[in-house]
């Protein structure tokens, strides 16, 4: 499929800094005629399939979003341009959305949010009994439960446990998805009834016009004057916490201050396995990389000032420090700080 954005041949010349110095409405990018096109083609191909006759409008902006009470789609800039696409590898060591199946995950659940909002489901008695008031305010952290049963699963880091409207959203996301049989998956969970409710409203209000057809499309970079280096920059101070100064003793558990093993530094250690760590942690907790990449460079740092060695095998580090990075990540998604609140 032919790419229409403008500059194509030019962003792919371009070294980091000199794209990093653009403005989000200088960059002309553009939906149509890239592989995003066909995704958003498939998601509105399933939703006739699935009996639903509004196709929210999907645009660009700075991230994956539904705006709040707003029927549209807001799509990652980058995923239109490959240049674009390695740079948010770069800057930000994942890209959200940046295969086909991860693609059409995430359109699946906005366009939960979307058809929510447009035909205003949210305000439906049975919706509030589900799935809580609309109105619930949003945590900046949230407490999940890894193996409640009330909760479909979809996104990472259960997803649906952290607001009324993203329950519905990933449960809709969930009864949306071509092939698979909700019913026998969600068989014995608490979850199942919200998929029968949203089998059963989606049959009900389907073929009819949402009472809001369109929407704000806020944070679109067509309009944002924002330069991308100030936007990474807020991205990445986002997921990127302070490390508190107490982990020196955790360290000295997992490798040694003794200057006169073979088996080599600590620090080189974890930058030979920094990768292999990096995937199992974002794995297993769904943090992103960012944030567990700036934890790893701060114990990185840590061992080379302390000048600790490896002591044991190979695999028993890894497998320690993997654990010890994987304890901070879950405090920090529990309570907001990697550092274990002291009762007063």
């Amino acid at each position: 499929m032919e790419n229409n954005n403008k500059d194509v041949l030019s962003f792919s010349k371009m070294n980091d800094e000199e794209l990093l110095s653009l403005r989000f409405c200088d960059l002309h990018l553009k939906i149509a005629g890239t592989h995003l096109e066909e995704y958003i083609t498939r998601l509105y191909k399933e939703l006739d399939n699935a009996g639903i006759l509004f196709h929210p409008e999907c645009y660009l902006a700075d991230e994956w979003l539904a705006p709040d009470d707003e029927p549209v789609i807001g799509v990652a800039f980058y995923l239109v341009h490959p240049r674009f696409i390695k740079l948010e590898q770069k800057m930000m060591l994942d890209v959200e959305g940046g295969s086909a199946t991860s693609c059409m995950m995430l359109l699946r659940h906005e366009a939960g949010h979307a058809i929510n909002y447009a035909y205003k489901l949210y305000r439906k008695r049975n919706w509030k009994e589900l799935f809580g008031s609309f109105s619930t305010h949003y945590p900046d952290k949230y407490r999940y439960k890894p193996f409640s049963k009330c909760f479909v699963q979809h996104l990472e880091e259960w997803y649906a446990q952290y607001h009324p409207d993203e329950d519905f959203a990933e449960t809709f996301a969930v009864w949306l998805t071509p092939k698979i049989n909700w019913r026998e998956r969600y068989k014995g969970w608490k979850a199942l009834k919200k998929l029968e409710y949203v089998d059963h409203l989606m049959k009900e209000i389907g073929s009819k016009e949402p009472i809001k057809k369109t929407g704000q499309k806020l944070w679109q970079i067509s309009k944002s004057k924002m330069v991308l280096k100030n936007y990474y920059h807020r991205k990445r101070k986002f997921y990127a916490e302070e490390f508190p100064d107490f982990h020196d003793s955790n360290l000295k558990k997992i490798f040694s201050e003794k200057k006169d093993l073979e088996k080599g530094n600590a620090a080189s250690f974890l930058r030979h396995h920094r990768k292999t760590v990096l995937d199992n942690v974002s794995l297993w907790t769904g943090e992103k990389k960012y944030t567990i990449n700036k934890l790893l460079r701060d114990l990185i740092d840590r061992c080379r000032e302390l000048d600790l060695r490896v002591s044991q095998p190979e695999i028993d580090s890894v497998i320690k420090i993997s654990s010890y990075i994987t304890t901070l990540i879950m405090n920090y998604l529990y309570t907001g700080s990697f550092e274990k609140k002291r009762k007063k």
